[in-house]
């Protein structure tokens, strides 16, 4: 898994599996355009890094298609090119009952969760065509498969990237691009573990349900994301990767 001079870009940088995966990829060889929101957490990012000279960071918003736009006409304009896409930005909802999610809510998940993806696929897509070679890694979620990890909002913006990924995969897979996706379970990042709500589920009951009996680590995800971004992965198409424990393979409701 040689990533010497490859460029990957990687959204949500600035914290949990964004942020692991930017130190997996730079120890790889790979020169990283970490992307966030939140300037001081993806300076941190790369701070961390024991080779901060092959990381850049890019403030953006995924869910605004200009800023989308500009930042990927930064990253060309200073690498050259884009050989590796990482969605991994998300957010989580409030576990609300659908009846009672209001429509901002909802287009607040569903505008970085799904179109979030769509946008910079969209805008890395036409460079990866004219380079004949690309991969994309769409971080998508247990709720991808199942409700219950997340409210409607989330739930049914996992469900769509999963459809996403599928879809660009017939679109574009015959022209050298991979699109493939990975579906964590409880993982323990800042917003897994703090969630930002009160409603959040006691997910260390759950957990000790599981065959693995454990979060999952962020490197882990890094790793997967890491071999399916590779040549090593180059027959893997269009699919989607549970890395979560054993949670669905128990096929109980962890809660």
């Amino acid at each position: 898994m040689d990533y010497e001079n490859k460029v990957v870009a990687i959204t949500g940088a600035g914290s949990g599996m964004g942020r692991a995966m930017v130190q997996e990829f730079a120890g790889r060889g790979a020169f990283v355009a970490a992307i966030g929101r939140t300037q001081s957490k993806i300076d941190e990012s790369v701070r961390l890094l024991s080779n901060p000279e092959r990381a850049k960071t890019f403030r953006a918003d995924v869910s605004v298609e200009s800023s989308v736009a500009k930042t990927i006409e930064q990253i060309v304009g200073h690498w050259g090119r884009i050989d590796v896409l990482v969605n991994n930005a998300g957010v989580l909802d409030t576990y609300e009952p659908a009846h009672t999610v209001s429509l901002e809510d909802w287009e607040r998940v569903l505008s970085i969760n799904l179109t979030g993806p769509f946008l910079m696929s969209k805008y890395v897509i036409p460079h990866m065509l004219r380079q004949e070679k690309g991969s994309i890694v769409n971080i998508a979620s247990l709720s991808s498969f199942s409700a219950a990890g997340g409210g409607s909002a989330y739930t049914a913006s996992k469900h769509g990237l999963l459809g996403l990924t599928r879809q660009l995969c017939f679109e574009y897979g015959a022209k050298g691009i991979r699109v493939n996706a990975i579906c964590p379970g409880a993982t323990a990042t800042p917003m897994a573990l703090h969630g930002g709500t009160d409603a959040l589920p006691d997910m260390n009951e759950g957990i000790m349900k599981t065959p693995a009996q454990r979060w999952c680590r962020p490197e882990e995800i890094a790793r997967l994301t890491a071999f399916l971004s590779g040549d090593e992965g180059d027959f893997v198409h269009g699919s989607s990767f549970v890395i979560d424990g054993g949670w669905l393979t128990a096929a109980r409701d962890a809660f």
